[in-house]
């Protein structure tokens, strides 16, 4: 003779319990992939063109630096340091919070602990060396909502252009865009240990560790402050196109950008 049989505790859960435990769990899966894996992230403005243009949008993969209390939404959990750090390498290109203010920014590594960082006539030199600087073909950009120029009846923009080559081998192009830009000559400054020297590609446009935050840059970037590593694009629109209206998001699509790589 059969004893009594065990309830199924299963069966017995509400269903309205089993549908939150799955949306709790999907949840719990996105905050782990864009906090630990990769997030999407979009580029507002000039300041690292050629390499990126105003209208890319990529994959800033966490992992490569470790993590801190910027790596997370919202900041939470907030800890103090980082968890696996691992410096960045120069001219690598990074997604950081900007210090006192937690925006997401994008610029190149320059400087690392203990560098001592200068520019001379646009010239960077990296710890009392210059860092070899060639000219090379302009940069020609069609004139689009994104990427406007000042040149009226001109079909395109055009923009002078250098082969930057770091210490380690790293090359890639920056443009500069007049003879005597805002920061042409700034320093020698020594970075300090847990900060960075941070320049964004397009020189003579960009807020960077040239200037303080009480005059609109950055200053040196804690390491810290961190978000990730700028991967691949995605997507890249001209301006054209209208979020509201779908049909005409592949009218402004950049295809030639789709896939486009950050890191020299």
């Amino acid at each position: 003779m059969r004893g009594p049989r065990t309830p199924n505790t299963r069966s017995t859960l509400p269903a309205w319990f089993s549908t939150l435990r799955f949306f709790a769990l999907l949840a719990f899966a996105a905050w782990a992939l864009r906090s630990l894996v990769a997030a999407p992230f979009s580029i507002p403005s000039g300041s690292m063109m050629p390499t990126m243009l105003p209208g890319d949008y990529l994959f800033v993969a966490k992992w490569p630096y470790g993590f801190s209390r910027f790596s997370f939404p919202a900041q939470l959990p907030s800890f103090p340091g980082r968890i696996l750090a691992r410096l960045p390498e120069r001219g690598d290109v990074v997604i950081f919070k900007r210090p006192g203010e937690g925006t997401d920014w994008v610029k190149r590594v320059i400087g690392l602990p203990g560098d001592t960082v200068e520019l001379r006539s646009g010239m960077l030199i990296l710890n009392r060396r210059p860092v070899p600087r060639s000219a090379t073909a302009e940069i020609r950009l069609p004139r689009t909502p994104n990427t406007d120029c000042a040149i009226d009846g001109s079909p395109d923009c055009r923009y002078p252009a250098f082969v930057e080559t770091l210490p380690n081998g790293r090359r890639y192009v920056t443009l500069d865009q007049l003879e005597r830009g805002p920061a042409d000559d700034f320093g020698p400054i020594a970075v300090p240990a847990g900060h960075l020297f941070l320049l964004g590609d397009n020189r003579d446009d960009s807020a960077d560790s040239r200037f303080a935050l009480a005059d609109g840059g950055i200053g040196l970037v804690p390491v810290d402050h961190l978000v990730g590593r700028a991967a691949f694009a995605f997507w890249s629109t001209d301006g054209s196109a209208e979020a509201g209206k779908p049909w005409t998001w592949f009218k402004g699509l950049r295809r030639e950008r789709l896939g486009q790589g950050y890191q020299p």
